[in-house]
């Protein structure tokens, strides 16, 4: 990803599994805002106490916990990359990734023709 001015490179990229730094959940990257890009009733919903700076890169994750499978809007400082190796069974994960031996993912190639 190339750095735009003004603005942090991402610290994670789409396809990195990455998991919450307090909540318990993990999940993979499937896209990346350079700076919050959500409604003001989502941002107003966070307990301000841990509301986090708009002014960062928010990621869009294939998220799971223990009981579900959701997408989950992050803020990067409150994500730290998840070093299980354990596969994300979010049902939507082999619609947008190609899971790689390693247990990364890579975007699948959408064919235009």
């Amino acid at each position: 990803m190339g750095t735009v001015t003004g603005m942090r490179t991402a610290k994670f990229k789409i396809g990195q599994v990455v998991r919450h730094r307090i909540y318990p959940f993990r999940g993979v990257i499937f896209d990346v805002d350079p700076t919050f890009n959500n409604t003001e009733e989502w941002w107003n919903a966070i307990p301000e106490d841990v509301r986090p700076s708009r002014d960062q890169p928010f990621y869009h994750l294939l998220a799971e916990n223990e009981e579900t499978e959701y997408v989950a809007y992050v803020s990067e400082q409150n994500l730290v990359p998840d070093e299980t190796g354990d596969p994300i069974r979010h049902p939507q994960v082999d619609e947008i990734f190609e899971e790689q031996s390693d247990g990364s993912y890579l975007p699948r190639t959408v064919d235009l023709h």
